[in-house]
């Protein structure tokens, strides 16, 4: 290969172009984003960031000497608008053409919006640009915020509007937030978390629609009640960035499909980070961005598949002042042990806590509140002992 282009100037794009390099390519490397920023650390834009602890320099994941060190052509503010059947040319947006031996598609994931949430006061938290504007909104003084959704981002946007003096309720349409990640018995742990920082929680109800006339002013809920509101976050999940792909040969289902190496139905052509639907599983979490690029590059430089991406799944949030921590593949039919520390009304105790998911015997998964190295301990443990047959037909939380 004389050229590789990289579609998506984001973490996983990063770690691709630096895995190239790495792994001996010499040649042409090219790195396309939309955004007009160099790769920069998501996670702290719904925490340190939005609180103002930390600012723009240290979101960024490479330095000037390491930037040059890559020899990477960046082409920054252009989307991509299309990739040609073979997977030979990348089409770009301002009419840019990029001939390329190779494509690493590494477009991410954009946020779910809701209809009407073009009014002034409605925010995504997805990019550095929407962090930008949120924090602006939020220091103008003290406002009724409604985050709609208590996934992650929602959550850990809740728990820094909280911790700035905002009056906030989270909405989330399921009986517990994170029921889906950690199940009902934990997620009630979670739910505690909300009410003991300080902030609403309405849960097992949808939105109807949002309220106001050019700015918002409430949030109209699916029983009829309106919940006031200076500031509406919506943290309702994200979309896999592919339409730029429609009409190329790749498969497109929920994301990229690919092989368990990161490979799509062209050998030319792997796809890392959100964007990836790896082996059946599309995993959005800064663990999958960090590591599916060294396999995917391997394979691409290989012209095949020949090694897989099977890590074990991984994630962490920080909220209220917890750092949750949680590793493996939850079942629905595990049960679940408390082995460290304890509980105080639903809520952890002071020091947090430890426990394990288990079915048959085994340990299936772990989750830690506050406890990081007894996490840590359990973590290596269960990638030790992970049954080959079990990682590569369960689907990751």
């Amino acid at each position: 290969m004389r050229t590789v282009t990289v579609v998506g100037a984001s973490l996983s794009g990063l770690y691709a172009a630096r895995e190239l390099r790495a792994q001996g390519f010499d040649g042409r490397l090219v790195v396309v984003g939309d955004e007009p920023h160099h790769p920069y650390d998501r996670p702290p834009l719904s925490k340190d960031f939005l609180t103002g602890r930390a600012d723009e320099a240290r979101l960024a994941l490479a330095d000037a000497e390491e930037t040059a060190e890559l020899d990477a052509e960046w082409l920054l503010g252009v989307r991509a608008r299309g990739l040609d059947s073979r997977g030979r040319t990348v089409l770009l947006h301002d009419g840019r053409t990029v001939s390329t031996d190779g494509v690493v598609i590494a477009t991410g994931a954009s946020a779910r919006r809701l209809p009407g949430d073009g009014l002034v006061g409605v925010h995504t938290l997805r990019t550095l640009d929407d962090a930008r504007a949120l924090r602006t909104e939020l220091s103008r003084g003290p406002r009724s915020v409604v985050v709609i959704g208590g996934g992650f981002i929602g959550a850990e946007t809740a728990s820094s509007c909280a911790g700035l003096g905002h009056e906030v309720t989270v909405v989330e349409a399921a009986p517990l937030p994170l029921v889906p990640q950690l199940g009902p018995e934990m997620a009630a742990v979670c739910a505690a978390l909300h009410r003991r920082g300080g902030a609403g929680l309405v849960t097992g109800i949808g939105v109807a629609g949002l309220r106001g006339s050019g700015t918002v002013t409430g949030v109209e809920l699916s029983d009829g009640r309106v919940l006031p509101a200076d500031v509406v976050i919506v943290g309702i999940g994200a979309v896999p960035n592919t339409g730029w792909l429609a009409g190329s040969t790749l498969a497109l289902h929920d994301g990229v499909l690919c092989d368990d190496g990161c490979v799509t139905a062209l050998p030319q052509v792997v796809a890392v980070g959100d964007v990836a639907r790896v082996g059946g599983a599309r995993a959005e979490h800064w663990t999958s961005a960090t590591e599916q690029p060294r396999v995917a590059v391997r394979n691409l430089l290989a012209g095949r598949t020949v090694e897989s991406a099977r890590s074990l799944p991984y994630f962490w949030s920080d909220q209220y002042g917890a750092r949750i921590q949680f590793a493996g593949r939850r079942h629905a039919a595990d049960t679940v042990r408390i082995t460290e520390g304890a509980l105080d009304d639903g809520a952890p105790a002071e020091g947090g806590f430890l426990a394990l998911y288990e079915r048959g015997g085994r340990t299936t998964a772990v989750l830690s509140i506050d406890r990081p190295r007894p996490f840590m301990k359990a973590r290596r443990e269960l990638a030790r002992s992970e049954d080959p047959v079990e990682r590569a037909g369960a689907v990751a939380s």
